[in-house]
């Protein structure tokens, strides 16, 4: 988890667990991890495991082969931290929105030295965190690339909420 973490946050981790609001940390329930004050944490220990439904906010859950993955609950926390951004232009934000890449017609700016397959929070350019992806190119190579080029590759969004809730 901590992996992830550090692909998208860099060594700002550490800023996760000890804020100037208290101490924060991680829980593991049911196959969900979850981000919430130490405080909040000792008072759910009150509850039953099978009454308890959640605490705290969802940064991402373990798959059946055991491995992390991160859900777009985390963004919040992953924005705030974020190492490298891209922010899309207006016309591109709905196809970000609906689970596509971001092309290079599409990139309005890219955080400086930006490595190829860095983890990226992707912004608007009002600066709202729409989701997050994986740089497929260095910001160096983006300059050389022609417009149909893919730039980030496409992880999670906001709109993965309207999208599960019609699958239900």
């Amino acid at each position: 988890m901590f992996d992830k973490l550090h692909k998208f946050i860099g060594k700002d981790i550490e800023k996760l667990l000890e804020r100037a609001d208290g101490r924060w940390c991680f829980r593991l329930h049911k196959k969900k991890i979850y981000y919430c004050r130490e405080a909040l944490m000792k008072k759910a220990t009150c509850i039953a495991r099978d009454n308890l439904v959640a605490m705290g906010t969802q940064i991402g859950k373990i798959t059946h082969s055991g491995r992390f993955i991160l859900t777009i609950t985390a963004l919040d926390v992953l924005a705030q931290y974020a190492k490298y951004k891209v922010w899309v232009k207006p016309s591109s934000e709905m196809s970000f929105l609906y689970g596509n890449h971001i092309l290079k017609a599409g990139l309005a700016r890219i955080t400086e030295s930006t490595p190829e397959h860095a983890g990226v929070v992707v912004f608007s350019m009002s600066d709202i965190p729409l989701g997050f992806g994986v740089a497929a190119k260095s910001t160096e190579n983006c300059r050389k690339l022609d417009p149909h080029g893919i730039v980030t590759l496409h992880q999670a969004d906001r709109g993965e909420y309207l999208r599960a809730e019609d699958e239900l």
